[in-house]
């Protein structure tokens, strides 16, 4: 499903949500040394004051530094406010929490954060940044979602027990699909970054708490590094690749699965199917 309207332009502001780790540090770096003044968010204060210091030690670019935990509405009304500011050109709504375990036993607040950073601020921060992006005439929007979004048929193990996050991702993944269409042909164009196991911290934590230190690392578990996520990622912008699998190489799966959608939506008439009679 291409996207193709104006391409991104370099120097303008990119506000990354999760940007003190992982796939959201690696997105900071990248789009530095491209010449993107930042707008970095996240909850631990000491691990974007670093980052934000390395960058403009390295690059000739401006970092802010926004400390915030978005499943808390005060905190979400200021990130939204700035990604709403005039001189944003990209928004990489990264910031995630998994709230792993057994759907009966995880605690309900804990299973309502990880819907309310991954689905409502996500949603929120999109609905702000957009209007602003096709006034102007350019823009982009990644929402990072995940592959574990395509494994809502596959119990756990070795998969995690995921229910609620996995449904989060797949409204991600449905959320930005959708609007793609909606605004294909605007200026502004809509990607799903869905990564699968990656070389972060991301599960050392359900999410209810960060990661503590001020040193990054890595999960026992591997997977694709960061950087290489990204990289993805920023190639998929330039080629107007709506939904952008970084592992994926028959491209082509993609259009399969959007196939198999319109076989279902096709099947929606007014006429009971025989094996319910």
């Amino acid at each position: 499903m291409p996207n193709r309207p104006e391409s991104l332009h370099a120097g303008g502001t990119a506000v990354v949500t999760g940007a003190s780790s992982g796939i959201g540090a690696a997105y900071a770096r990248r789009l530095a040394a491209q010449g993107h003044d930042l707008v970095l968010v996240a909850r631990r204060a000491e691990r974007l004051r670093a980052l934000a210091a390395e960058l403009t030690g390295r690059h000739d670019v401006r970092v802010d530094t926004v400390v915030a935990d978005l499943s808390e509405a005060g905190d979400l009304d200021r990130v939204a406010r700035r990604a709403a500011g005039d001189d944003v050109g990209l928004l990489v709504n990264n910031a995630g929490i998994n709230g792993y375990g057994p759907f009966a036993e995880t605690d309900a607040a804990l299973l309502e954060k990880v819907m309310a950073v991954n689905v409502v601020a996500l949603t929120r921060l999109a609905r702000a940044a957009v209007p602003g992006m096709l006034a102007r005439g350019h823009g982009a929007v990644v929402n990072v979602a995940s592959t574990l979004a395509f494994a809502g048929s596959l119990p756990p193990g070795p998969l995690p027990v995921r229910a609620v996050y996995a449904g989060t991702k797949g409204y991600v993944v449905t959320f930005s699909r959708t609007l793609a269409a909606e605004l294909d042909g605007a200026p502004v164009r809509v990607q799903v970054l869905c990564p699968g196991l990656t070389a972060t911290e991301f599960h050392l934590t359900q999410g209810q708490d960060p990661v503590p230190g001020d040193a990054a690392r890595v999960h026992d578990d591997g997977g694709m590094p960061a950087e290489d996520v990204v990289t993805a990622s920023l190639r998929a912008l330039e080629t107007g690749e709506v939904v952008c699998v970084p592992g994926l190489v028959d491209g082509e799966a993609v259009d399969r699965v959007a196939a198999a959608e319109a076989a279902l939506r096709a099947s929606a008439t007014g006429t009971l199917a025989p094996r319910y009679l």
